[in-house]
């Protein structure tokens, strides 16, 4: 993983790609999932999103992993949470009621360390990993939370002349890295104003993982 991109980032305070409010998309989409009251819902790569403290007023438990530790101590002082942090091998988890976090690589938490997961949001980790790390992530995500329905975020644009992240994911790709294990099915495809990267055409792509 490209952890010193990601950890300056986080130190130099540069992270436009954190939002001031919780992701419309999925206030909007959250019933696909059909979740209720008290289930755990996986956020990979989460940073210090206000995702997080919306789906725990939601009535939501909150798992999430994240590379920078800097970013998850923000997270907690934001939610006003004082958290417990356990070291399990070469993670940290920081958690408190009704959420955990694993900080470090992703690739080291196990399904036995995540517990039970009911769905996966996924707004910035596949798009945040070059091509040559996806497949590895999918079929990692798909073990450590037993192939738990996800809503998916992608993004599609020219890619000449131009690097991620985040990257433009081809919709060929998400049915090669999940369409043995879910129903693939797009529930929102739209211009993405201001296009991404310098490229004024770009394409947002909402999915609904479920199972088959």
């Amino acid at each position: 993983m490209e952890a010193n991109y990601w950890h300056n980032k986080w130190e130099q305070n540069d992270i436009g790609f954190h939002k001031a409010q919780a992701n419309p998309l999925l206030v909007k989409h959250l019933d696909q999932l059909s979740l209720k009251n008290g289930d755990r819902i996986f956020l990979p790569l989460c940073g210090k999103t206000l995702d997080i403290s919306w789906l725990l007023s939601q009535g939501f438990q909150v798992v999430g992993a994240e590379l920078s530790e800097l970013a998850i101590q923000q997270l907690f002082e934001q939610l006003e949470l004082t958290p417990e942090v356990e070291l399990l091998g070469e993670l940290k988890r920081y958690s408190a009621q009704n959420i955990d976090i694993f900080v470090g690589d992703i690739f080291a938490i196990s399904q036995q360390m995540m517990g039970k997961i009911d769905a996966i949001f996924d707004r910035a980790a596949m798009v945040a990993l070059p091509k040559e790390m996806r497949e590895n992530y999918a079929r990692h995500l798909i073990g450590i939370t037993c192939n738990a329905p996800q809503l998916l975020i992608t993004f599609e644009y020219d890619t000449e002349g131009v690097s991620g992240p985040p990257h433009a994911i081809a919709r060929e790709e998400v049915a090669a890295h999940y369409g043995d294990f879910y129903q693939t099915k797009t529930l929102e495809l739209f211009d993405l104003p201001g296009g991404i990267k310098g490229k004024p055409e770009a394409i947002e792509h909402v999915w609904l993982l479920s199972l088959p």
